[in-house]
Parts: structure tokens; C-alpha cells; sequence
């Protein structure tokens, strides 16, 4: 990297940690709160939600894949808000539960683009064209996002029989509907623009993971 380069990465850096130790220092008030007052669903939301922030940097240490920092600030984002929503933006703010499907949809999208294209920088044999990418991330997010609400209807069933109050719920057929259009958003923004800027994460996910493979056999 030039020196040019390198001054430009650090204050990128920085950056990303602050926003990221933002987020998280607010994560943490949230499973205070809900330890203190006693309220299960915040403890719960910001629980996970902390733990998905240390994914990225997992990754790196475990397995040696250098993720751009706006990477991590991608993925806490996306659980930073939607923790914000279940402790109570979802109910005061209408359109709280569209931005964090719309987010958490530009995500698995990515995921998917990701793993596909390191596959197809992998082999020779395998060529996978633009389009089929496109169509690609569509399904994949249109399946996860099907699943996704058969298992907030499987809570709400275990809900209404306990009495337990769930972190995830449906509120009728209109959410559910809404939330599959949003998620689709999602999946769009990321098919029609994440192709030029996911490519390079695809390249350290292939060296990386494939490189480690080929160590083992």
C-alpha cells in the first residue's frame, strides 16, 4: 500500500471504530436497561445485538479475511437499529420497521453475492454470468426473508400458548407483506450496485477460506 493509501485507510479506521463503539457503548445501555427494569426482550435484542457486532472482527482474527471497515459498520448498523426498534422506535415510528428490513435484506443479499462470487473466482470451469447473479441475490433474499416470518408466526403460536413474551413478533398480514416488499429493497440495492463494490471482499473471502483449505489437504 502507498503512503498515500495508508493515510487515507487510518482515518477510515478510526472512524469505523468510533461509529462501531458508538453503537455497541448504546447496545450495552440497552441490556442495562432491561437487566434493571426488568424488561426480557431488551436484554435479549441487545444481547445478540452486541454479540453480531463482534462478528466482523471474529472473522478477521479466526480466519485471517481482512474485511473493509465499512464492512463492520454495515452489519452493526443494521442490528444496532433494529435493537433500537424493538426497545420501542418500532412502535413510534412507522417506517423504523421498513429501514431495518430494507438493511437487514442489503445484508444476507450480500452475504449471498459474496459467497457466490468467490466461488466463481475459484474455478476456471465456473462462470457466472451478471444476470444470474442479479436473479441470485433476489431469490436468496426472498427465501430468507419467507423464512424469517414463518419463524416470527412460530413465535407468536409459542407466545399466545406460554404467555411468554417474545422479542419477535407479526402484526397481520399487511407487516408481513410489507416487510417481504422491503426486504426486496434491500436485495435490489445491493444486486444492482453491490456487484462493483463487493467484489473485492469476494477476492479476500476466496484466498483466504480456499487458502486455508488447501493448507489442510
Amino acid at each position: 500500500m502507498s503512503v498515500r493509501g495508508a493515510f487515507r485507510a487510518r482515518p477510515s479506521l478510526r472512524t469505523q471504530r468510533r461509529l462501531t463503539r458508538g453503537m455497541q457503548v448504546t447496545l450495552v445501555a440497552i441490556v442495562v436497561y432491561g437487566a434493571a427494569f426488568g424488561q426480557p426482550k431488551a436484554i435479549t435484542n441487545g444481547g445478540l445485538g452486541l454479540f453480531v457486532t463482534f462478528v466482523p472482527a471474529l472473522v478477521e482474527r479466526n480466519y485471517e479475511i481482512p474485511l473493509d471497515p465499512w464492512l463492520g459498520v454495515w452489519i452493526t448498523t443494521a442490528v444496532f437499529l433494529h435493537t433500537l426498534g424493538s426497545a420501542g422506535f418500532y412502535a413510534q415510528i412507522p417506517w423504523w420497521d421498513h429501514l431495518t428490513h430494507a438493511l437487514s435484506a442489503s445484508l444476507v443479499a450480500g452475504a449471498g453475492y459474496t459467497t457466490l462470487r468467490a466461488i466463481d473466482l475459484h474455478s476456471d470451469e465456473i462462470r457466472i454470468p451478471s444476470r444470474f447473479a442479479f436473479v441470485f441475490i433476489l431469490v436468496v433474499v426472498l427465501a430468507f426473508g419467507v423464512v424469517w416470518e414463518l419463524f416470527e408466526f412460530g413465535l407468536d403460536i409459542v407466545s399466545a400458548e406460554t404467555g411468554i413474551s417474545m422479542p419477535l413478533a407479526q402484526f397481520g398480514l399487511d407487516d408481513t407483506v410489507l416487510d417481504l416488499t422491503y426486504n426486496s429493497v434491500g436485495a435490489l440495492i445491493v444486486a444492482t450496485f453491490g456487484q462493483a463494490h463487493l467484489t473485492g471482499v469476494a477476492e479476500r473471502v476466496r484466498e483466504s477460506l480456499y487458502g486455508a483449505l488447501d493448507e489442510r489437504s
